[in-house]
C-alpha cells in the first residue's frame, strides 16, 4: 500500500507546476492533500482535479475563500468518509478529512500554524488542546489508523537545519515539542518516516526566501503518524525533491498491508 502527503500551497499552483503529471506515475492507493486554497466549484470541471482511478473528496474552509482545505483520493471507495474533526472553529477551516476502509483510516489533516501572529498562535493552541485527546479517542477506536498531513511542528532538533534560532519561533516552540512527544510516548502513535528513516537533513518544507531550497535549509513539519500496528509494516519513506512542486514536498510511505 503506498501513501502520498501533500501540502499544495495552492492546490490550482501545484497543477501547474506538475503536481498531477508526478503524482500520475506514482501509483499511489491513498493521496492526502492540504492547504487547497481553493473551493470545490472552483475545481470542478477540470478532470485534472479528479484524477482517472480515484474517488475524490475536498473539504473546503467555508469561513474564508481561497484558504485552508483538504482532500483525499482513494482507489477504493470507502465504506465511510468522515467530514471535520467535530470542532467548529477548525472544521470552518477545513482542515481535517478521513475515509475508513474496512479495519483501515486514513486522514488528511492541516494543522493550524502560528507563524503569522498571535492571534494565530492562540488559534494553534486551541487546535493542540483539542486535538490531543480526539487522537486518543481515535486511537482507542482499535483499528490501523494513518494520519497524513502538514502539522506544523518539527519535532526534535534533527528535523530542521537552523533549529537553535528557532527555539523560540511556532513550530519549534518547547510546548509544542513536548505536545509531540506526548502523541507519541505517551499515546503511543509511531513516527512512520522516523521509524524507517533516521538520518539527518531530511525536510519536507522549505521557505521561499533566500535559497532555502537549494541549501537544503528546511524543516520536516509533514509526517504519516500512524498506530502501533503498523509500525512493523512500514518499508519505505520517501521525500521528492527532483521538482519543486510546492514549498512542500510530497511524502510517500509503503506499507506492506493489503489495501
Amino acid at each position: 500500500m503506498r501513501i502520498i502527503s501533500f501540502n499544495a500551497n495552492g492546490i490550482r499552483a501545484a497543477a501547474r507546476k506538475g503536481f498531477f503529471e508526478w503524482l500520475a506515475r506514482q501509483d499511489a492507493d491513498v493521496v492526502c492533500i492540504q492547504e487547497l486554497k481553493a473551493q470545490q466549484h472552483q475545481l470542478e470541471g477540470d478532470d485534472t482535479f479528479f484524477p482517472e482511478g480515484y474517488h475524490c473528496f475536498y473539504e473546503e474552509a467555508t469561513n474564508r475563500k481561497g484558504y485552508s482545505g483538504v482532500a483525499l483520493y482513494a482507489r477504493r471507495e470507502p465504506d465511510e468518509l468522515i467530514r471535520g474533526m467535530g470542532h467548529e472553529e477548525f472544521d470552518a477551516e477545513g482542515r481535517y478529512i478521513e475515509a475508513r476502509f474496512g479495519n483501515l483510516a486514513v486522514a488528511s489533516l492541516y494543522a493550524p500554524s502560528g507563524s503569522s501572529g498571535d492571534h494565530r498562535q492562540a488559534s494553534k493552541d486551541r487546535y493542540l488542546a483539542y486535538f490531543l485527546p480526539y487522537l486518543e479517542r481515535r486511537k482507542a477506536a482499535g483499528d490501523d489508523f494513518v494520519l497524513c498531513g502538514d502539522l506544523n511542528i518539527a519535532h526534535k532538533e534533527i528535523d530542521l537545519k537552523n533549529w537553535r534560532s528557532n527555539r523560540k519561533n511556532s513550530g519549534f516552540l518547547p510546548y509544542e515539542r513536548e505536545w509531540m512527544d506526548r502523541l507519541f510516548d505517551e499515546v503511543g502513535y509511531v513516527d512512520a518516516f522516523r521509524a524507517v528513516n533516521p538520518n539527518p537533513d531530511e525536510y519536507t518544507w522549505w521557505s521561499n526566501r533566500g535559497r532555502a531550497w537549494e541549501k537544503n535549509v528546511g524543516w520536516r513539519i509533514d509526517y504519516h503518524i500512524v498506530t502501533p500496528g503498523l509500525a512493523d509494516r512500514i518499508e519505505a519513506a520517501y521525500v521528492y525533491r527532483e521538482e519543486r512542486l510546492s514549498d512542500h514536498a510530497p511524502l510517500t510511505l509503503d506499507y506492506d498491508y493489503d489495501f
